[in-house]
């Protein structure tokens, strides 16, 4: 068995399962924010759509990092350890960006103002998984 095809594998798999969290997460909020705005006549804003598809982008973050790690001639425990820790700190990142979206969603479906200072916050969690993106690459150099 090959330790360091499983890891690669291990990471998109674990990073995707955190998007898909993330999104579902981020989504209930949007949506519940629309039926706010539809109970009190009101537009729903479609800019809530960025905070329900920001989670997908650790998915795409997990793919990379599985095609580096597939041309990797580290040692394959080495490239076990890297997938699993990398697949979980995206996972991570992209459930408390789902959190994070979901309260923007509420905010702003609530009040209307304040997108700018919700999305850095989302940004943030997001940064968790840019980190262990880069960091897993450097150390694969």
């Amino acid at each position: 068995m090959n330790f360091g095809m499983l890891g690669a594998g291990l990471a998109m798999g674990i990073a995707a399962i955190g998007s898909a969290i993330g999104i579902g997460t981020a989504g209930q909020g949007a949506i519940g924010a629309w039926k706010r705005a539809y109970l009190n006549n009101k537009t729903a804003p479609f800019i809530l759509t960025v905070f329900a598809g920001a989670p997908l982008t650790q998915t795409i973050y997990g793919f990379l990092l599985m095609q580096q790690m597939k041309g990797a001639t580290a040692d394959g425990m080495f490239l076990l350890g890297l997938g699993i820790a990398s697949g979980l700190a995206m996972c991570f990142s992209a459930i408390a960006q789902g959190k994070a979206g979901a309260a923007g969603s509420d905010a702003l479906g609530d009040t209307g103002k304040g997108f700018s200072q919700y999305i850095m916050v989302v940004g943030l969690c997001e940064t968790v998984a840019l980190f262990a993106l880069v960091f897993s690459m450097v150390a694969l150099a």
